[in-house]
């Protein structure tokens, strides 16, 4: 008895003693936020205060040093984020996962993120290459002494900061994490790719039924281009396409591919393991298969002049829409250094901007100094074409371009790969850019890779790309003159900018590089060119001048990536612009009363009306079918008007409903595969539209268009009722279509994704102005929402202290902190936080003190 009392005492005090040692290393986590700490690189010393708002307000005696103390409190607070973030642009995932982000490192290595990056680095005025170092700098001194434990990311994946040269953030990594956004934005190369494909099995005119241009707009390319691909013999043989394929669709990839992950992961002995990596290779194939498309990829901003506002000044509203994550892309900062001079003695203007950070970059993105405010959305212009190089018969080392055959230029990268050997890869690139073939496995389903490759031209990796700069200079603006004086730097992604000052000026501006098209350019970069005819390359760069821009006439400006060149503009921009639903939506809104405040602003943000849904909801209403639980669907639908709330059931049913019909109508017409590697975000939401109004029979063959949706009626309740149920009453647009923040790589894991998901049932779809785009693709939560509103932010020119944000996460990227998910309720509903320069109090005050 008294053995076994010693060893329950033993146990007990074993599980108290891990228990004290877990509680220490959770509240070692966190990021210090008060007193002093010492910090080698620092001039002077740095205030770093938190506000009420939970505001970072930076506080610095030099530019340098502030940014030095921008990157020390990113580093504080985001650590995995800089870190997975960096191994992505570097493709150096697969040292941490294996071979499930193998094919992403791929891509990265082939566009050369890295070796642009420090190209473009080079090319930057002395000014702002100091900034980046001293952000740089700002990193490297949180972890030289560190003084907080690393967070359990590190722990699990048994990862070293900046890997095992400790390189955890350097210059060229910001703007090589510039390039990354401009990736995520401002794209259309996968639009391209899916033309290409789907011309095999459709003639040009059936193809622009199922992808159509802008409404009202005739399509860009006057070319024939099935005609023009069969001719040039571009496609896979039959026996080719028939054959078994490594990334034939994405479904099909993902399930040949999951034996190798797996026996890689088990290599690492242990069930978790096997999770995370199964949980890359989704992620990964994601990125990779939506890379270079700006389907579902949008945002909302708007400015309403003095004249329609009941204080007399102006408001400023912006909603960026992107993935969401966990912790969020963004970080809410003020920077305030006096004016200054660089290390050669040239002037540095003084800094005070507050706003939404990027942690990566040293600057306020978007927000506000004390006189000026800006808000971004995407302007989608055609900045991407993908060109069809020809591989010579008689050498293989050559292609063919308008002066005769010249080589490939090659470079050789080595990819480490956890758990198996490295990977030598060769990647050729063109006089247009890099080969894209040598990296995307999805061209080996559609391309005939000895005769063809599709090498990419993309304004974002010119050389002189100075588009850093830009976001240096903004945050020394104060008047809206002097904001887009900053802009003529930007480069890449084209943004439509907004910007009011307190003096009660709006403008509009569309700020980027966008290629010039001859005239005898037959396919505009709407699809793959023939890169050896000389016709279809880019002859210079649309003058700044010339791009789209208004002063605000009417009273206000909106965009929401809708087409935003005036009629009778000269210049082709693009084709690919988002559907106007969103826009038409804004500008009823702002219409619908003649004066605006802050709050009648927020509630147009918060508007979950959908206009694409009221477009084909009659479709469904209509709708005859035999499902025992139809009639109670259908009495659901009566009265639904597209609102997309939450709390109801016929936004669900209507969903399902949308998606079984693409797929009816679609696959028959080009095939599971190419309608698996092509659907997703890319809904194809504007050529069902049309297929209906039409009454299409080609479409909708052998059946009715009225068939079909019912028969897609049909399929939509089996799926329903199979995930939630006989009561369609009990059923909930919002337990299908949670706003989630998913984390990486733990929110593959279930059981972390509790603890580092943030997840919260939504409004919205991708169509509605409080956005919340789903990708119907997903196998596993096809409805939830991953893309909406990264951020809402009012500008109040009136008294720009009244100015509020909001966003999905928290500040903190630390799990354990309280301030890692707590502004997700008000995100969801209507709260805000307030961004303020003077709040009337700060919470938390740290001293950034340099060393002796």
């Amino acid at each position: 008895m008294a053995w076994i009392k010693k060893t329950a005492v033993g146990l007990v005090a074993a599980a108290l003693l891990a228990g004290a040692g877990a509680a220490i290393y959770v509240q070692r986590t966190f990021a210090v936020v008060d007193g002093k700490i010492t910090v080698a690189g620092l001039a002077q010393p740095v205030s770093v205060r938190r506000d009420g708002a939970d505001v970072t307000h930076i506080g610095a005696q030099s530019p340098q040093d502030a940014w030095f103390a921008m990157g020390y409190v990113h580093a504080q607070e985001r650590t995995w984020q800089l870190e997975f973030n960096r191994r992505v642009m570097h493709g150096q995932l697969s040292e941490v996962f294996g071979e499930a982000t193998l094919e992403t490192d791929k891509l990265m290595r082939s566009l050369d993120i890295l070796g642009t990056a420090r190209k473009q680095y080079a090319g930057l005025p002395l000014y702002a290459r100091e900034a980046l170092q001293a952000y740089s700098k700002g990193i490297h001194a949180f972890h030289k002494d560190r003084p907080q434990a690393l967070p359990p990311e590190f722990l699990v994946l048994g990862v070293k900061p900046g890997g095992e040269a400790g390189a955890v953030w350097e210059p060229e990594d910001s703007v090589g994490w510039a390039l990354m956004m401009a990736l995520d934005l401002g794209g259309n190369w996968g639009n391209e790719f899916a033309r290409l494909s789907v011309a095999r099995t459709l003639d040009t005119d059936r193809l622009w039924q199922l992808m159509p241009p802008y409404p009202g707009e005739p399509p860009a390319a006057s070319a024939d281009l099935a005609a023009l691909y069969r001719q040039l013999g571009v496609y896979r043989s039959d026996a080719a396409a028939a054959a078994p394929s490594a990334g034939l669709a994405r479904g099909a990839a993902l399930q040949a591919r999951k034996p190798d992950t797996a026996s890689a992961a088990e290599q690492g002995g242990n069930p978790l393991s096997r999770q995370i990596s199964a949980g890359m290779l989704a992620w990964a194939d994601e990125l990779t298969h939506n890379a270079g498309t700006s389907d579902g990829k949008g945002s909302n901003n708007w400015v309403v002049a003095g004249s329609r506002t009941e204080s007399g000044k102006p408001l400023l509203a912006n909603d960026p829409h992107l993935s969401l994550s966990a912790p969020a892309i963004w970080y809410f900062a003020r920077l305030q250094a006096p004016a200054g001079k660089a290390s050669d003695g040239s002037p540095i203007a003084a800094i005070d901007a507050m706003g939404a950070t990027l942690p990566g970059l040293p600057f306020v993105v978007l927000g506000r100094t004390a006189s000026v405010a800006w808000a971004f959305t995407n302007t989608s212009p055609d900045v991407q074409d993908l060109y069809l190089e020809q591989i010579n018969p008689a050498d293989a080392t050559q292609y063919r371009t308008p002066e005769g055959w010249a080589p490939f230029a090659v470079r050789k990268e080595t990819i480490r790969v956890k758990g198996k050997p490295d990977v030598d890869i060769a990647l050729r690139s063109t006089r247009h850019g890099p080969v894209l073939s040598d990296a995307q496995r999805s061209h080996a389903d559609v391309l005939d890779l000895k005769k063809y490759v599709l090498a990419l031209r993309w304004t974002a990796l010119e050389a002189d790309n100075q588009t850093v700069l830009a976001g240096l200079m903004v945050n020394q603006a104060t008047t809206v003159e002097d904001l887009f004086a900053a802009f003529e730097y930007h480069q890449a992604p084209m943004q439509s900018v907004l910007a009011a000052d307190v003096s009660g000026r709006i403008r509009f501006q569309a700020m980027g590089r966008v290629p010039v098209r001859v005239p005898d350019n037959d396919i505009r970069g709407v699809a793959p060119s023939p890169g050896w005819d000389a016709r279809y390359d880019w002859k210079g760069w649309l003058p700044l001048d010339q791009t789209p821009q208004d002063e605000g006439a009417k009273g206000w400006i909106a965009t929401a990536n809708q087409r935003v060149t005036p009629p009778g503009y000269p210049h082709y921009l693009a084709q690919d612009w988002v559907l106007p639903y969103r826009y038409e939506r804004i500008a009823e809104l702002i219409e619908a009363r003649p004066r605006h405040t802050a709050a009648s602003l927020q509630a147009i943000q918060l508007d979950i009306t959908s206009l694409a849904t009221r477009r084909l909801l009659p479709y469904l209403q209509q709708a005859q079918s035999s499902h025992p639980l139809a009639g109670r669907a259908q009495a659901l639908l009566k009265d639904f008007d597209g609102v997309m709330d939450a709390g109801r059931a016929a936004p669900l049913v209507f969903a399902a409903w949308a998606d079984e019909l693409a797929r009816g109508v679609i696959i028959p017409r080009i095939g599971e595969a190419r309608f698996a590697a092509t659907y997703g975000k890319r809904d194809y939401r504007a050529g069902i539209e049309g297929i209906l109004q039409r009454n299409d029979t080609w479409w909708c063959q052998p059946s009715t268009c009225a068939e079909q949706a019912g028969a897609a009626l049909g399929r939509a309740l089996d799926r329903l009722q199979a995930a939630y149920g006989a009561d369609p009453a009990a059923w909930r647009w919002g337990d299908a279509h949670p706003a989630l923040s998913a984390h990486r790589p733990f929110g593959s894991v279930a059981a972390l994704a509790r603890f580092f998901d943030v997840s919260v049932p939504s409004h919205g779809d991708g169509y509605t102005v409080n956005v919340g785009q789903y990708n119907a693709g997903e196998a596993k939560g096809p409805f939830a929402n991953r893309h909406a509103a990264s951020l809402r932010a009012i500008y109040d020119l009136a008294d720009l202290e009244k100015s509020t944000f909001i966003y999905q996460t928290g500040q903190s990227g630390l799990v354990f902190s309280p301030r890692y998910r707590d502004m997700a309720t008000d995100w969801v509903g209507a709260g805000t936080r307030l961004l303020q320069r003077q709040p009337a109090r700060f919470s938390h005050s740290l001293v950034l003190a340099p060393a002796p």
